[in-house]
């Protein structure tokens, strides 16, 4: 009779009870389970900031800008570091003259510094005193003779210079001894001039040259108007108008003989000899020309494209890892420049920090990349900078940040390539700033990069968890889960008792 015996109620419910928990435990320990199973597996993307601790003493800069109006043997790049470093640089420099219309037109000045000229002719043997004691042969000219002299005269070769330039004062023997040979246009005595000074060619001039000079800090306003940039500017007019390029070869009385013997033939063989005597005969006998001049009889100067060459200056700088900065601007061992006529009107193709090759390996490599980064790494890309008045230059401040990754190195044969993920890379973002600057009227401008390193880098790289922090994870859900369902079983079943009672 004990085996029909009746099972108490709260046995039955407890029984119940007791499934209802332990499956309740089981699911909810394979939830959490597979939530952190899928955490773990996860990486996690993490950016820090760090200090920047970087053992490497330099940092490389890449650059591509082209100089709008400025002459390449005038263009140098130099760079100054707070380290008290200064140095022109050249090495790594490339340097291509453009047209007025952007296009390159031949190669000039490739990683090269400025084109040693000879600045007088060493034969000369008397200083400029002794040569005008008995009067000048180079004639002063002011702007109101100067129009009389192109009027009267079919060849004017014109030194513009300043009295306080030293490779002006260098060239003033030279000069007025070439004016004294001019004076006297004979083939003979020419020849023999130009085998004295050690010519090898002859130099036979059919045409008198007026050979006449003006001083630009007695005469700055028509030195102005003659767009001159550079003391001494040697310059050639034919017929009332310059006649192409400045003359910026050797400063000897052989070189300006030939040159003025060169540019004659030239003139000639386009016209003809007769024709260009008829010319000369006119320009003598004050007969209207096919030029046009203004009323009040000054020179109506047009802008000629050969005086306004553009630079293309291309290549990579290794710059102190300190604040300093580099800069183009325009410099002639030759010359001393008009800081008035210096433009460094400027496009920016290229200005960006770092290694090319590591900087395209993150790029497309890196496991991790910010969104939009790439483009904050040469924000200067494609801007022009124009200054349309004088003593005017752009500066501009560059913050540099260091970010630095994790990437996956590609190395070997693409048969049997593999991949790193430890290798560490680093990239720079460029925060900069722009500003237009003003010059005082003796400086020449420059185009400047004003760098500056933050301190602070940004490390880049994804996060994973520990494998103990696995394990303990999962231990802390299996013996939370059961303590959690012990704790609602005892709940529940006080609150049951407690009914009944």
């Amino acid at each position: 009779m004990d085996m029909y015996r009746k099972v108490p109620v709260d046995l039955l419910e407890g029984t119940r009870r007791g499934k209802i928990l332990s499956v309740l435990a089981v699911f909810t320990m394979c939830t959490l389970f597979l939530f952190e199973t899928i955490a773990f597996l996860e990486r996690e993307n993490v950016s820090e900031l760090t200090l920047d601790v970087s053992k490497e003493p330099t940092i490389r800069i890449n650059f591509n800008i082209t100089m709008m109006d400025l002459r390449c043997d005038w263009a140098v790049v130099d760079v100054v570091s707070a380290l008290g470093t200064e140095q022109n640089v050249t090495q790594h420099v490339t340097k291509w003259e453009l047209d007025a219309d952007g296009v390159r037109r031949r190669f000039a000045g490739r990683s090269k510094s400025q084109k040693d000229i000879k600045l007088s002719d060493e034969t000369v043997e008397y200083d400029y005193e002794e040569l005008s004691e008995d009067g000048e042969d180079a004639v002063r000219l002011d702007e109101e003779i100067f129009e009389l002299a192109l009027k009267e005269n079919m060849f004017v070769f014109v030194d513009f210079y300043a009295n306080w330039c030293s490779h002006c004062q260098t060239l003033l023997p030279t000069w007025e001894s070439f004016a004294e040979l001019m004076n006297d246009v004979a083939a003979e005595k020419i020849e023999a001039m130009a085998e004295q000074h050690g010519s090898e060619k002859e130099a036979k001039l059919e045409f008198p040259v007026l050979i006449a000079k003006v001083d630009c800090v007695d005469n700055p306003d028509f030195c102005n108007k003659q767009q001159i940039r550079a003391y001494p500017t040697l310059r050639l007019f034919v017929d009332g108008k310059p006649y192409g390029a400045d003359y910026h070869d050797d400063r000897t009385i052989e070189a300006l003989t030939n040159y003025l013997a060169t540019i004659e033939k030239e003139v000639v063989k386009a016209e003809g000899v007769s024709d260009a005597a008829e010319r000369y005969n006119r320009v003598r006998l004050d007969k209207p020309t096919d030029h046009t001049w203004r009323k009040d009889r000054t020179v109506q100067r047009h802008w000629v494209d050969s005086e306004h060459p553009g630079c293309q200056i291309a290549g990579y700088l290794f710059l102190n890892r300190a604040p300093g900065n580099f800069h183009i601007m325009a410099r002639s061992n030759a010359h001393d420049l008009n800081a008035r006529w210096t433009n460094v009107s400027h496009e920016i193709h290229q200005l960006n920090f770092g290694e090319p090759w590591m900087t395209k390996n993150v790029l497309s490599e890196a496991s991790y990349v910010p969104f939009g980064l790439d483009k904050k790494l040469a924000p200067l890309n494609g801007n022009v900078y124009v200054t349309n008045e004088l003593h005017q230059a752009f500066h501009h401040h560059l913050k540099v940040i260091h970010h630095s990754f994790s990437y996956k190195n590609k190395k070997g044969p693409s048969s049997t390539a593999y991949y790193h993920a430890t290798d560490l890379a680093r990239i720079y973002q460029v925060l900069p700033q722009s500003q237009l600057s003003q010059y005082h009227y003796d400086d020449v401008p420059e185009a400047k990069f004003i760098y500056d390193l933050s301190p602070v880098a940004i490390n880049h790289k994804q996060k994973s968890r520990k494998w103990y922090d696995y394990v303990t994870s999962i231990m802390a859900i299996v013996g939370g889960t059961f303590t959690v369902v012990g704790m609602l079983e005892s709940s529940i079943y006080a609150v049951t008792n407690k009914k009944r009672n």
